[in-house]
């Protein structure tokens, strides 16, 4: 993954979300932070993982999601209940639904939560898996509905570069649907667990050192969040309802 698709993937939502920066490294005055060498990779501990996961081109990833996809979402807090409205964003749900289904996000941290605004996850418990799909972009979806609280989006710089990372709208952030932020559903039951994810660490696992380390995000996954922000809390599980509305 190069440095910029990696600035991308982790500080999609930090740098387009109202928060005063930008994304031009150079511009800031950062380094730019490429992800560790293949060989760096190859040494983390295996994860269990599907091994649907390594493969993308599994005929598995061509499936399209349902009209309506429910999807339970087993947290830290308690459950959350989403849906997933294929007619808002159709590539973007197909791709959630089809990493849901794969087990992507199992066992996966809200590892940027800011109160009031958003909690961002989507970063695989598995290094591997984590890499390869965080240097898988989709293509774009148009907007065709507002980032209202309870909405779910991909973070981004621009439309072109989702990937993996999501977000749940906390708030009203209707200046998103002019930036290009497409949402692909909402939570039907359970926004008050949503609320009620630990957000003191706010930025920090995304900053820069020595407060944070982001390109450990990638290198190491879990074993990086869970032993310098211990209290995050976690995706269990995310499971595919069955009465999910099929395509017409």
């Amino acid at each position: 993954m190069d440095s910029a698709h990696f600035r991308t993937v982790v500080f999609g939502a930090a740098l387009v979300l109202g928060l005063g920066q930008t994304s031009d490294a150079q511009s800031t005055g950062r380094r730019s932070r490429p992800s560790p060498p293949p060989a760096a990779r190859a040494a983390q501990p295996a994860a269990a993982h599907t091994p649907v996961l390594l493969d993308e081109t599994n005929p598995f990833w061509s499936k399209h999601a349902p009209a309506t996809v429910t999807a339970d979402i087993e947290t830290s807090r308690g459950l959350v209940t989403i849906e997933l409205i294929r007619a808002w964003a159709p590539v973007g749900v197909d791709h959630f639904y089809n990493l849901a289904r794969a087990g992507y996000f199992d066992d996966t941290r809200f590892f940027r939560v800011v109160y009031g605004f958003i909690a961002q996850f989507g970063i695989a418990k598995d290094p591997a898996v984590a890499n390869l799909w965080g240097a898988h972009r989709i293509p774009a979806d148009s907007v065709r509905e507002h980032n209202v609280r309870g909405t779910i989006a991909y973070a981004q710089f621009k439309p072109t570069d989702r990937t993996t990372n999501v977000f749940i709208n906390l708030r009203d952030n209707l200046n998103l649907d002019t930036l290009g932020f497409a949402p692909i559903g909402r939570v039907v039951q359970g926004m008050d667990v949503v609320d009620s994810l630990y957000s003191v660490y706010g930025e920090l696992p995304i900053s820069d050192p020595p407060l944070g380390d982001p390109k450990r995000l990638y290198a190491e996954t879990n074993k990086y969040l869970d032993a310098k922000y211990p209290k995050l809390d976690r995706i269990v599980k995310i499971t595919i309802r069955p009465d999910s509305t099929p395509a017409p």
